[in-house]
């Protein structure tokens, strides 16, 4: 949907453009027919509005990037090594992943990875070799793997040894943080049948196909293939053989998708529910009559029709906030050649930091929805992460302080606007760059289509004019936003924009290891301003490094107090709305569902 790169962002695209759509304002409904399930055991779903899947192969591929294709896939192949939320905390669900154990060698070079004692749904067994599989397929063709960033997997991963049917041994470029190759790595694997797959196309004979880097472009492209022809996923034989709870019964053009239980599912997370119909829709006025009537048992609400939650829950609902694993922000373009100079002041951007009432606006602006985020670690749920310093607020509001900061370094208010009257470098000047006369003045390329942005977007203007910052808004769909804010170079006509701001169910949603590599290290696929700090760097690069969680405290310290970007409010992913007696489940922060672990209840 959006265009992305690196491995990170495509998490981004693939959550945050689910939750964005959630708040279009679009016409029509898809399919959203019959009634509340639960006396058949039944339940419907309602998928976010306008974002229908359209992928089933559990290889994701960058023109395939949707949230709910993800979790489709992980209800049919299960992955090696499963990380959800859904449990209240962020970690691996072994009840769900194929992998039974993961055991790091004590240099941090490689992983032993055992298998569960798990069969496919035609009764082969799940082995060593399905994983391996996996890997030369992801080896030959990872340029089209969604998955993929240059330096990550696969690159660092130097060798897969198949030990016996049940047990392997992963090789890596270099020590690592056991942490972070599990949940940001690993669990990107997905166990494939072999046995069916391993072809170079549907009537040739299976065989060791994958083995050769040629023979793994082959199997690729027929796969591949086979996967575009969505109108055949329900009858075509190759995805007939699941690892999962759930195997596909129909699944439409359109987006409505209906799951059976797999009776010969031998894992962890059997499903309760036999049939689970997956509605979409194009509007989420659509979804929410869809609610008011009684046909959905699991939708959504927006935070801005919170003061409706009395005539959801009197219809038989609770209404549920669900948190995500994300940060919300708005990059700094320090290339710009007109305030580029200016950002680059740390002083600057304390100055507009402390202009920004948090606390008002996630209580206001997001009907208490959200969170206030003060560095690069989510807020919204407890971690190990978070550093002190970054859970204390570095620079609470105050534009009086904010003021004071600016005229401190050679500042004036002229007409209502911050002017340097005090160029150059020492301590009471405007800094390197910094011309004398330059008005502090910025403009925000804004996600369009959301009140709740437009509103928080005047609520910041507004305090930034009190400490005499001006702020103008400008709003473009937030695919535009995302072309329209590249990094850049000064020099470039790109190189105009100078904040940018796609963040109205979050910026960025992270894996469960909040890794900063591609957002703020120097040259990072996402790094959209071109933010640089070496000493960032260094923190980075030892927080997937390092054994213990020190470093990367200290990179959420060290960010915390340098504001790469403007820190803002962390909202909830979605406010859920699910029917009394369905339970089982808690929401998962990383913005995935999971079908095996709905059940009604009864109460």
């Amino acid at each position: 949907m959006f265009p992305v790169r690196t491995a990170e962002r495509r998490r981004w695209a693939l959550v945050a453009g689910a939750a964005i759509a959630v708040s279009s304002l679009l016409a029509g409904c898809n399919g959203a027919n019959g009634s509340s399930s639960a006396s058949s055991g039944s339940i419907n779903y309602a998928l976010p509005a306008n974002f229908t899947p359209n992928w089933i192969l559990p290889i994701g591929t960058p023109a395939h990037l949707n949230t709910n294709n993800v979790s489709i896939a992980a209800s049919l192949w299960e992955p090696l090594v499963a990380y959800d939320g859904s449990t209240g905390g962020i970690g691996w669900n072994k009840k769900a992943s194929i992998a039974s154990a993961a055991d790091f060698a004590p240099d941090g070079k490689s992983v032993t990875i055992t298998l569960g004692a798990r069969h496919w749904s035609d009764g082969k067994p799940i082995t060593s070799r399905d994983v391996q599989f996996w890997f030369n397929l992801i080896k030959a063709n990872k340029a089209q793997w969604a998955g993929y960033s240059a330096g990550k997997a696969p690159d660092n991963w130097t060798a897969l040894k198949v030990l016996d049917d049940h047990r392997f041994t992963l090789t890596f470029d270099r020590s690592y943080n056991d942490q972070w190759m599990l949940a940001n790595e690993l669990s990107q694997i997905t166990p494939l049948p072999q046995h069916l797959w391993d072809r170079a196309s549907a009537s040739a004979a299976v065989g060791d196909t994958d083995e050769t880097p040629a023979g793994a472009k082959q199997v690729w492209t027929f796969l591949n293939s086979a996967a575009k022809n969505i109108s055949k996923y329900a009858s075509d034989p190759l995805w007939k053989t699941v690892s999962g709870p759930y195997e596909v019964h129909s699944f439409s053009t359109a987006g409505k998708v209906v799951l059976a239980a797999n009776k010969k599912y031998d894992g962890g997370e059997k499903a309760h529910i036999p049939t689970v119909n997956l509605l979409p829709f194009t509007t989420t006025d659509a979804e929410e009559n869809a609610l008011r009537s009684g046909q959905v048992d699991y939708g959504y609400i927006n935070a801005t029709d919170l003061d409706q939650k009395a005539s959801f829950t009197g219809q038989g609902y609770n209404v549920k906030p669900w948190t995500g694993w994300a940060i919300t922000y708005m990059p700094y373009n320090f290339q710009n050649p007109t305030m580029g100079a200016v950002f680059k002041q740390l002083y600057a951007r304390q100055a507009v930091q402390e202009s920004i009432d948090q606390d008002s606006l996630s209580k206001v602006i997001f009907n208490g929805t959200a969170v206030p985020g003060y560095g690069p670690i989510p807020q919204a749920q407890a971690s190990d992460f978070v550093s002190p310093a970054q859970k204390d607020n570095p620079y609470p509001f105050s534009t009086a302080k904010a003021k004071s900061l600016l005229t401190a370094h050679g500042w004036a208010d002229q007409g209502g606007t911050m002017t340097c009257v005090q160029p150059g470098t020492s301590a009471s000047q405007c800094g390197a760059g910094v011309a004398k006369g330059t008005k502090f003045r910025m403009q925000v390329l804004s996600q369009s289509g959301s009140t709740v942005t437009d509103n928080m977007m005047s609520a910041i203007q507004s305090s930034l004019a009190k400490t005499g910052i001006g702020f103008s808004i400008k709003t473009a769909p937030v695919n535009s936003v995302l072309s329209q804010t590249p990094q850049c170079t000064s020099g470039q006509a790109s190189c105009k924009w100078q904040l940018s701001f796609f963040g109205t169910a979050g910026s960025w949603y992270f894996p469960a290891f909040p890794t900063g590599d591609s957002l703020f290290q120097s040259k990072g696929g996402s790094n959209f301003g071109s933010y640089s700090n070496p000493q960032v760097d260094q923190l980075i690069t030892e927080s997937t490094t390092s054994t213990s969680n020190n470093a990367v405290q200290q990179y959420s310290a060290a960010l915390a107090k340098d504001l790469p970007v403007i820190w803002l409010p962390e909202p909830d992913y979605q406010i859920s709305v699910v029917k009394n007696g369905l339970g089982g489940f808690a929401q998962d922060s990383l913005a995935d569902f999971h079908p095996a672990q709905w059940q009604w209840t009864g109460k």
